[in-house]
């Protein structure tokens, strides 16, 4: 996993449990068909690489591990790497193997919203919106939870997803028809489930 727009680290899991010099190897990165990263025998090489990875990734030769500068959303996706030795006079491949790019954006913090114009009024509708933007991936779920006299209830309603079509990031919405509660201090704040890694957002509560 990396962040958007910082550096992400692709390990290609090489033990090297014969202690071989990298100036004895090639290592290749791949995705798919275009070509992330090269290393001749100790030295890397840029001829071939893909115009998109162009000045934007660094092999740290201690580690085996690649440096993929400034990720984006279309970084996203499955990298090989493939480490040949030379055995014989002929480049043999000694290790292969594959590493998932998951890129993250952080969410705003949820904020609620009125969409009731007018002095509120005890058991009629009181209309709320809650909306948080600028991020990745998809959420989960976004859940209202309405607290009074030491009871918690949630209300999961249908949650708006909006993508932009330039940045990739996603803007999300909820809406909530509830009655106006009489003689007890209500709160009501927002959640958003963001998955079971990233954990949830919450709105700062609305007392009413």
């Amino acid at each position: 996993k990396s962040f958007l727009n910082h550096t992400a680290y692709l390990s290609c899991y090489f033990p090297n449990s014969q202690k071989t010099d990298i100036k004895d190897l090639i290592v290749f990165w791949q995705k798919g068909l275009e070509v992330v990263h090269e290393v001749y025998y100790g030295q890397e090489k840029h001829d071939n690489i893909s115009p998109e990875y162009k000045n934007r990734t660094k092999m740290d030769m201690d580690k085996w591990t690649l440096q993929l500068l400034n990720a984006g959303i279309v970084d996203e996706g499955q990298y090989a790497c493939i480490i040949q030795q030379r055995v014989k006079g002929i480049p043999r491949i000694i290790h292969q193997s594959e590493c998932l790019l998951h890129i993250i954006a952080n969410y705003s913090q949820p904020q609620i919203a009125w969409l009731h114009k007018g002095e509120l009024k005890p058991n009629e509708y009181l209309k709320l919106c809650c909306s948080s933007s600028g991020g990745y991936p998809k959420p989960k779920e976004m859940t209202w939870l309405i607290s009074h006299e030491n009871k918690t209830h949630r209300l999961m309603n249908h949650m708006d997803i909006s993508q932009d079509a330039v940045t990739k990031l996603y803007n999300v919405t909820t809406k909530l028809n509830t009655t106006v509660p009489t003689n007890t201090l209500t709160n009501i704040s927002c959640l958003l489930h963001l998955g079971e890694e990233l954990g949830s957002l919450v709105s700062v509560p609305l007392g009413i």
